[in-house]
């Protein structure tokens, strides 16, 4: 099995598979994360950290954000320039930044804070946000109470997020206390390739060895059978979007 580490940066071999298989953040959840820094006369500064190919990057721009985009993986930058233009893109992480201190309004994280050492990523977030900026982290969650969803889950194995999640909130340190926290649930239709897709963008998955990856892929295609999404045929996939912000004081 891989290291935390390996599987953290698996992500840019499968960049244009995370693209289709991974869905968009609900635009009420990002909206949430940035009230507490909105309407005032200019645009908001943010910072999407752990951007990925911009699933989160868009939904902030969308709200009129000024926004740069940070991963450590130039693989994935290149898949999210393609997709959003005119966003700065630079490489670095959450303990990391490569931004001035109090430079920003907002740091958000999108599937990306449970990569992260809680108490370095903190120190830094607080670091880049200006007094009273947001850090915002929100996750997509598939909604399991759902047999199966919960079979798919089995099938795939639990992710980092998934599995840091059921023990409670995600994890701050200083200078933030506790956060605030909201729920969104939503479905995504989806047919047999994007589920595919969205299954092979996991790093348990890109990174398993090849008889594993295998035998998931037979465990999905019966599933896949079993509930109808043949060719083109659409299945509802639903999901839970659990979203945190907390201010810096």
């Amino acid at each position: 099995m891989a290291s935390n580490e390996e599987m953290s940066t698996s992500f840019g071999s499968a960049a244009g598979t995370y693209e289709s298989g991974r869905p968009d953040y609900p635009i009420q959840a990002v909206d949430w994360m940035l009230q507490p820094v909105a309407g005032g006369e200019r645009s908001i500064r943010v910072a999407d950290v752990g951007a990925g190919t911009g699933k989160l990057t868009r939904s902030a721009v969308e709200l009129g954000a000024e926004v740069v985009a940070i991963d450590p993986d130039p693989k994935m930058l290149a898949v999210l320039r393609e997709h959003v233009h005119g966003v700065p893109t630079f490489v670095g992480s959450a303990e990391s930044l490569p931004v001035p201190d109090a430079s920003l309004d907002a740091v958000l994280l999108g599937q990306a804070w449970h990569w992260v050492e809680p108490v370095g990523g903190s120190a830094e977030v607080a670091r880049v946000l200006r007094s009273g900026g947001v850090l915002g982290l929100i996750w997509n969650i598939r909604d399991e109470s759902v047999p199966w969803v919960a079979r798919l889950t089995e099938i795939m194995h639990g992710s980092h997020a998934e599995e840091m999640l059921a023990e409670g909130d995600p994890p701050l340190a200083a200078p933030f206390g506790t956060a605030e926290a909201r729920r969104w649930s939503w479905s995504r239709p989806m047919n047999r390739e994007t589920l595919l897709a969205m299954a092979r963008s996991r790093s348990y998955i890109i990174t398993a060895a090849a008889e594993d990856r295998a035998r998931i892929e037979d465990g999905l295609a019966e599933l896949f059978d079993d509930i109808g999404a043949v060719g083109d045929a659409v299945v509802e996939l639903p999901y839970v979007t659990r979203a945190y912000r907390a201010l810096r004081p």
